[in-house]
């Protein structure tokens, strides 16, 4: 079981009924840096009201709670004994407690049911969790307290399920200390950084922009219109995005005006390493210092070092087992035998799922289709029908015939297809490794495959090669020609774009991708005002007219004319319109004796090829299978000759 601690604003009490209500004010982002969500509470009414987590000493019940974007809010009721006994003093303790809030904090204890864990943290973002129990808690409300808040978990609890205790402290900054990691005000303890309010801001967009998803694909599934109470949802939601958007382009301008503004750390604490480090004062972590990555990148260099032996590979992993043990652990499993009845048979093979995941979320980020939420996902080797055509149908006087029509229909399929790679490095870089080598063989497959994979998805030339390869998704689409640089004509020329979904097709989960040059030059565009004309855009992504920003060179850009001109092109793409079947592993292959062709695009049959045994190297082999195809040939528009 899991705590979330936070406090509670209580609303109102009753006191003849011992009754509080009240609404958790629990942050987007708590101080463990995880995600609880409010939405994804499942429970059942009512629930046991604790008393400090203490299932032996329960005070009452929760009758009523809610859960929405903001919090859960909640009706708890606590018991009234008549008679006298050490029951009635306990419960009447602790109702004392709350009406004279000595007790104002509220936690929730629950089982994780689905998480995931959040982008370069160690952290989680628990999607769905059983809620088991609400507790009354203390929490200190001292401001010069030491230790202001704790977050941790039953030790017992933890020990029955496996789990480690976890707990953050957070150290009040010492009183004029110049430079101290938080500079708080006395009033306001819990205030947030920039940098917090941002993510804080940024979550609860992305959860508006699912729950107006989801009100759509409703709607949609059940072929019908908003119905009033989802319209007012909606559209309450759309406006809260437009001024979550503006406040976080506020944010970021006060972010960095305070970066330019900062006193350097040696300034304020001067060359004492005392007062230095008392100057760096607030909070202390420890994170593991390692790359994402780096498991799986040893994991191949050891196979490659020891020519696939798995035992010399195992005894080479033993100088790794201070930073990545996992991959020791998983190369020992591989060398014992094992038996379905074996206790630790599943417990080290894990590691070889959790290193290859670990290489995939490194690579994934850096493509345009890992960075695309809202593609439809399709398994392999599967058929589908697709309608091409309707009916058609007409007026018909009295008496007459009525007109007969025929649907079309044609197949889309998802055969097996894959993007391979293949790194040559020498025996020496393998043999000496060290972080720079492992670094370098790391970066070499990851910009192999997600440059490839990036230009074969966007690139409008790339056409279907049966048995082989997809076509590009803008492969077949007549482009929009850019009128100008102007804000009249890229509002034109948007609204040119954003008609292919005037034939009929929902707005789901559309996005932008486009060159970082074209996104630098609309966030520096201006009206005639002087004001930023698109606030919502950044050099690295944003939103362009409240859809979100995908940045990739991998988008067209070529000089054109003479003197030459740059040009490149802006895709807008319906997500939701777009299959996408994806293994989500990358397999890898290492050889010493094989001969290969030393070319980016090798002949079949090969005419020159080089031993890597005679050259005294080593091949590397990455592949990752992948398809892709438009559900609708107009799930994707595309603006050419842009020169912004």
């Amino acid at each position: 079981m899991k705590r979330a601690y936070s406090l509670f604003r209580i609303k109102s009490i009753d006191e003849e009924q011992r009754i509080i209500e009240g609404i958790a004010t629990t942050p987007s982002t708590d101080r463990m840096g995880d995600i609880v969500e409010p939405e994804g509470a499942v429970f059942k009414l009512p629930l046991p009201l604790l008393w400090q987590h203490n299932s032996r000493e329960p005070v009452g019940e929760v009758v009523a709670a809610k859960a929405t974007p903001e919090g859960i809010t909640f009706q708890a009721k606590f018991a009234k004994i008549p008679e006298l006994g050490p029951l009635k003093d306990r419960i009447d303790a602790a109702w004392q407690s709350i009406k004279y809030k000595l007790v104002k904090g509220m936690s929730i204890g629950f089982n994780p049911i689905e998480s995931a864990q959040i982008k370069d943290t160690w952290s989680e973002h628990f999607l769905k969790w059983e809620w088991l129990e609400l507790s009354c808690v203390t929490i200190p409300a001292n401001v010069d307290a030491s230790i202001t808040t704790i977050k941790s978990a039953d030790q017992a609890l933890l020990a029955a399920s496996g789990d480690r205790q976890r707990a953050v402290v957070r150290l009040t900054p010492t009183p004029g200390v110049s430079g101290s990691h938080r500079n708080l005000p006395k009033g306001n303890p819990d205030m947030k950084t920039i940098a917090e309010q941002i993510a804080s801001f940024e979550a609860k967009r992305a959860a508006s922009t699912g729950r107006m998803n989801e009100i759509m694909a409703k709607a949609a599934d059940e072929g019908r219109t908003l119905d009033e109470t989802e319209t007012e949802e909606y559209d309450a939601l759309k406006a809260e995005i437009k001024s979550v958007d503006e406040h976080l382009v506020r944010l970021k301008e006060h972010e960095a005006q305070i970066v330019a503004g900062a006193t350097p750390l040696q300034a304020a604490a001067g060359t004492d390493p005392r007062a230095a480090s008392a100057a760096r004062g607030g909070i202390v972590s420890v994170v593991r210092n390692t790359q994402k990555g780096l498991a799986f990148t040893r994991y191949a260099i050891a196979l490659a070092n020891s020519r696939g032996n798995l035992m010399q590979a195992q005894k080479m992993s033993e100088k790794w087992r201070d930073s990545t043990p996992e991959v020791e652990i998983f190369l020992k499993a591989a060398v014992d035998a094992g038996t379905t009845t074996d206790a630790t048979w599943a417990g080290p093979l894990v590691y070889a799922q959790n290193m290859s995941s670990e290489f995939i979320e490194l690579l994934r980020p850096e493509t345009v289709i890992g960075r695309i939420q809202g593609l439809r996902k399709v398994p392999f080797n599967v058929r589908m029908p697709r309608q091409t055509a309707g009916s058609t149908a007409g007026w018909v006087g009295e008496g007459l015939p009525k007109p007969v029509s025929a649907l079309a229909f044609d197949t889309v399929t998802f055969p097996y297809s894959k993007i391979a790679g293949i790194v040559v490095l020498t025996e020496e870089l393998v043999r000496f490794s060290n972080p720079s080598a492992e670094a370098r063989v790391q970066q070499d497959l990851i910009e192999t495959i997600a440059q490839f994979t990036d230009e074969q998805f966007l690139d409008p030339n790339k056409a279907v090669s049966a048995n082989v390869s997809p076509a590009s998704v803008t492969n077949g689409v007549v482009p929009t020609v850019s009128t100008g640089t102007s804000v009249a004509q890229i509002a034109a020329d948007v609204s040119a774009m954003l008609a292919m979904y005037d034939t009929g097709m929902r707005q789901r989960n559309p996005v932008w991708v486009m060159h970082p040059r074209t996104a630098r030059a609309l966030s520096l565009t201006r009206t005639t005002q002087d004001l930023f004309a698109f606030p919502g855009i950044t050099p690295t992504g944003g939103t362009f007219f409240g859809i979100p920003v995908i940045t990739s060179t991998s988008v067209g850009a070529a000089d054109v004319g003479s003197p030459p001109v740059s040009q490149t092109q802006i895709i807008l793409i319906e997500a939701s319109e777009i299959f996408l079947a994806d293994d989500g592993q990358v397999a890898l292959d290492v050889s010493r004796e094989a001969s290969v062709e030393m070319d980016g695009a090798p002949s079949s049959p090969s005419t020159t090829l080089v031993s890597l045994w005679q050259n005294n190297m080593v091949g590397l082999r990455a592949e990752r299978f992948i398809h892709w195809a438009k559900r609708r040939a107009d799930a994707v528009a595309v603006m050419s000759a842009v020169t912004y």
